[in-house]
């Protein structure tokens, strides 16, 4: 499906942080009035700043999407291949037996080698590898960075490591740098989604900003806890325009939509190849509070939801996740 482009959502949020947050560096200087535990920096709009890595976020968000998938799924693989599970990263037997078949592949003369069926492998995958990739998958999720609007206050606090069988000082004192003030910017943008992933994703999100979960250094003793402030989520279909009578058309297909529905990329692809990715056949939520609009050039269609509204667009997907986990428990 990464050949192919059916559908697209951009999540425009800031990240404020609730108290103190560190991303570390993982560097040590040389200069002595430096803090020993650095924020990370980078250069942007012209000048040195703090900033939240994606890398930081995408692991943070992917950890407790599993998380999720464990309490309601499996944590191996279960006998039916539509139940959520989230694999063991280390030992995924799904990547060992691809892998193998790969490399008895490459010892077979060129003009008798078969290539490995990428829907096989994105169905035989985990959920959360089907999200966020795996070594023989590409994520369908991205992150950017998240830099600060406008000003962020900094300051160093100390800290030591205590002995677990003493009691005493292990290491230390050490002193570190922490944002306490500010507000970073990203996006998350997800392609060729399902809207149940789309609801895991709105789960996470749900849980970052009630502070189930942290970001960077020391989450158990107070760091990392942030506020989640959508401003806008956009949903494209750029394979789609908008007919005369104002309805959905996926071009090269007799296939039409109303104007307010949300699809999954199932929609998109004939009932045949849903089946191979395993799909869901019928994934879709209708009279939506936003209207599909052109999108630039007018080529493509796309759905807009602005501040509050994003919460919605959560919600909506949050049913098909319920639909698909009492599919799979049923």
């Amino acid at each position: 499906m990464h050949k192919r482009l059916v559908n697209h959502c951009t999540i425009a949020l800031s990240i404020i942080p609730d108290g103190p947050i560190l991303i570390k560096s993982g560097q040590e200087g040389a200069e002595p009035t430096k803090p020993d535990m650095e924020f990370v920096e980078t250069y942007h709009a012209g000048g040195k700043t703090v900033y939240l890595p994606g890398s930081s976020l995408k692991g943070a968000i992917r950890a407790h999407a599993e998380r999720i998938v464990r309490t309601v799924g499996h944590s191996d693989r279960p006998t039916n291949p539509q139940q959520l599970w989230a694999s063991d990263p280390i030992h995924d037997d799904a990547e060992k037996y691809f892998k193998q078949m790969e490399r008895e592949e490459k010892k077979k003369p060129e003009k008798d080698r078969k290539v490995i069926d990428s829907k096989i492998i994105y169905k035989d995958s985990c959920t959360i590898s089907q999200l966020f990739g795996n070594t023989l998958i590409a994520s369908r999720l991205r992150i950017e960075d998240a830099y600060p609007k406008g000003e962020v206050k900094l300051e160093e606090r100390n800290g030591v490591a205590i002995d677990r069988v003493f009691g005493s000082v292990a290491v230390g004192p050490f002193n570190y740098q922490v944002c306490t003030q500010g507000e970073f910017k990203t996006k998350i943008h997800l392609k060729n989604f399902t809207l149940a992933q789309l609801g895991l994703l709105g789960l996470v999100l749900r849980d970052l900003n009630e502070g189930w979960f942290g970001l960077g250094f020391a989450k158990s003793r107070g760091l990392g806890t942030v506020s989640v402030q959508f401003e806008q989520a956009t949903v494209q279909y750029p394979g789609c325009i908008l007919n005369d009578d104002r309805r959905i058309h996926q071009l090269g297909t007799d296939r039409t939509w109303d104007a307010t529905t949300l699809l999954g990329v199932g929609m998109f692809l004939s009932p045949e190849e849903a089946r191979q990715y395993g799909f869901p056949e019928a994934d879709q939520q209708s009279n939506l509070p936003v209207a599909a609009q052109l999108m630039h050039y007018n080529l493509g269609v796309e759905l807009v939801w602005r501040g509050a509204e994003v919460v919605d667009l959560f919600e909506r997907s949050v049913r098909a996740w319920r639909q698909q986990l009492t599919g799979a428990t049923a």
